[in-house]
């Protein structure tokens, strides 16, 4: 017999992935790296020297996460407007490597000598390009790996195509589904035989 009472939640926690795991060490190993490293270059170049490629740093992330932005609006429009006109949209062009870019200005801001390094680096189109490529094989083999009834299954479901490239309208019936008596799925109980 139920009593509606809700049930405890489990003792059992899930597990979380290895990455996950050592985030936490990661980021203090990162942060004391970019502290060994500003204190290194400042004995070697001058304080002020550092201070002001720190704000370098700041200002150029800063134009480049606004640049990057801004394109991606512009492509976001275009796309839009090539919808509104019954033109497929093509892709690629200018607003393929801003996700990148973003993250390259986003490093740049953050205070320190490598993320500095690292956001230049990604700032360079050859590395978001290879960058890209990988994320994507990447992406794909989640979205391979992923089980019935995940996230990543209805990703796969969402681009079954005709093949004239329109996308199939359906619903999902499932046999388990209590029907009425003209056939159509509903809150009814189950017919006994």
């Amino acid at each position: 017999m139920t009593t509606g009472a809700p049930t405890p939640p489990s003792s059992v926690r899930p597990r979380r992935s290895r990455p996950l795991r050592f985030l936490p060490l990661g980021l203090a190993v990162w942060v004391v790296l970019e502290i060994w490293v500003l204190i290194a270059v400042a004995s070697a170049v001058g304080g002020l020297a550092v201070f002001l490629l720190l704000v370098a740093g700041l200002v150029l992330g800063g134009v480049v996460i606004k640049r990057a932005g801004r394109r991606a609006f512009r492509a976001l429009s275009e796309t839009l407007q090539q919808q509104q006109g019954g033109v497929p949209p093509q892709r690629g062009g200018a607003a393929e490597g801003n996700g990148l870019m973003m993250l390259g200005g986003l490093l740049l801001m953050v205070p320190g000598l490598i993320s500095d390094a690292l956001g230049l680096l990604l700032l360079v189109p050859p590395v978001q390009k290879a960058l890209g490529r990988y994320g994507e094989r990447a992406f794909r083999r989640k979205l391979r790996k992923a089980a019935p009834g995940t996230l990543g299954d209805a990703f796969q479901q969402a681009r079954m195509h005709r093949p004239d490239g329109k996308v199939v309208q359906g619903e999902v019936i499932r046999e388990d589904t209590p029907r009425g008596p003209d056939g159509t799925p509903g809150p009814y109980p189950p017919l006994n035989r």
